[in-house]
């Protein structure tokens, strides 16, 4: 199988969204995006995606020439409009911003909207907890799970992020979608013929079900039962109803390019760690790893990442023949006349 370096595969997936009529500012974050999510092993969240992204390109559901822009509204708030295209360029923008206004303000907030996929949300958390801060991010998605007590898809999957400098090694990143498993894992199951698990989601009458073709006419489990859909109720409001995305059922897909754009929104917090903690977040930061890494069985989220990506730096990210022909089809396609 073909085997590229982490640079490599930057550059092709740029190459890929370019020719499909991306400029180059939206292709070069997303396309670093997308290689370091596959670096870390999160390839539902990696190489995979660039083929409907860049078809999402073409059909204008994404805008790949938006630029994104940036309002402070307080000391330590901005609203970023996403304006239509992929959503890293804007993230990319509150990463570089939000420091500042934390280290004046100790807090603060970026409300992101008419964005688009998050994909792997640690990669935004992490980049912000390098540089000192507690940060976490959310994003509403296009309708998968019911609200507690409902029958029908009407909120994301909705994942929340949260990362922790600690010193000495790489941020403690904690990233998670709120359903029970990924809607992906339903659609294997169908395509295979296969029957799901008890537990992983319900059909269109709100009952369980191990049928894959009745779970995707219904409604994913959320994490957790009713506290899991709580909680995606909780990042619909922040990312709709606070940051002005569109809500889950008003969403078009991530994964095809028909309808306008989805429209989505995110939020993410900076924290001053140093200053709300009065100096002592990273000795009790030390504290907390090493009772965890004294511990047999305990891994402390995050470091089966970590192995993943150390490994890709060393060795490179192997693609399989199919994903390259893919990727190496669209990277030389005539450039789009959009």
């Amino acid at each position: 199988m073909p085997t590229l370096s982490i640079a490599a595969c930057e550059q092709l997936v740029q190459q890929c969204l370019e020719r499909s009529g991306a400029a180059a500012g939206q292709s070069a974050a997303t396309a670093r995006a997308l290689v370091a999510a596959e670096a870390d092993g999160q390839t539902g969240h990696g190489l995979s995606r660039v083929a409907s992204y860049a078809s999402q390109v073409r059909a204008g559901k994404v805008d790949g020439r938006a630029m994104p822009s940036v309002r402070r509204l307080r000391a330590g708030a901005l609203r970023i409009d996403a304006a239509g295209g992929f959503a890293y360029p804007a993230l990319d923008l509150a990463v570089e911003a939000l420091p500042g206004l934390a280290r004046e303000c100790a807090v603060a907030i970026a409300a992101v909207y008419r964005s688009h996929h998050i994909g792997a949300a640690g990669y935004t958390v992490e980049r912000l907890a390098r540089r000192g801060y507690v940060a976490l991010v959310c994003s509403n998605t296009p309708s998968a799970m019911a609200f507690a007590g409902g029958r029908r898809a009407m909120m994301g999957t909705n994942p929340i992020a949260f990362a922790a400098p600690a010193p000495g090694r790489e941020p403690v990143v904690i990233d998670m979608a709120l359903s029970q498993v990924a809607r992906s894992r339903i659609v294997a199951a169908q395509k295979s013929g296969s029957s799901i698990p008890p537990g992983w989601a319900t059909d269109s009458c709100g009952e369980p079900t191990t049928d894959p073709a009745a779970a995707l006419a219904g409604a994913l489990a959320p994490a957790g039962g009713v506290k899991g859909a709580a909680l995606a109720l909780l990042v619909e409001i922040l990312c709709g109803a606070l940051a002005g995305g569109h809500y889950g059922w008003e969403a078009s897909s991530f994964l095809d390019d028909q309808g306008p754009s989805p429209a989505v929104g995110q939020v993410l917090l900076a924290i001053d760690a140093d200053v709300v903690s009065d100096g002592n977040f990273a000795a009790r930061m030390n504290e907390l790893i090493a009772v965890m890494n004294g511990e047999d069985g305990v891994r402390v989220p995050g470091d089966r990442r970590l192995a993943s990506r150390a490994r890709a730096a060393e060795r490179g990210i192997e693609l399989s023949a199919p994903l390259y022909g893919t990727l190496t089809a669209l990277a030389e396609r005539a450039e789009t006349s959009k």
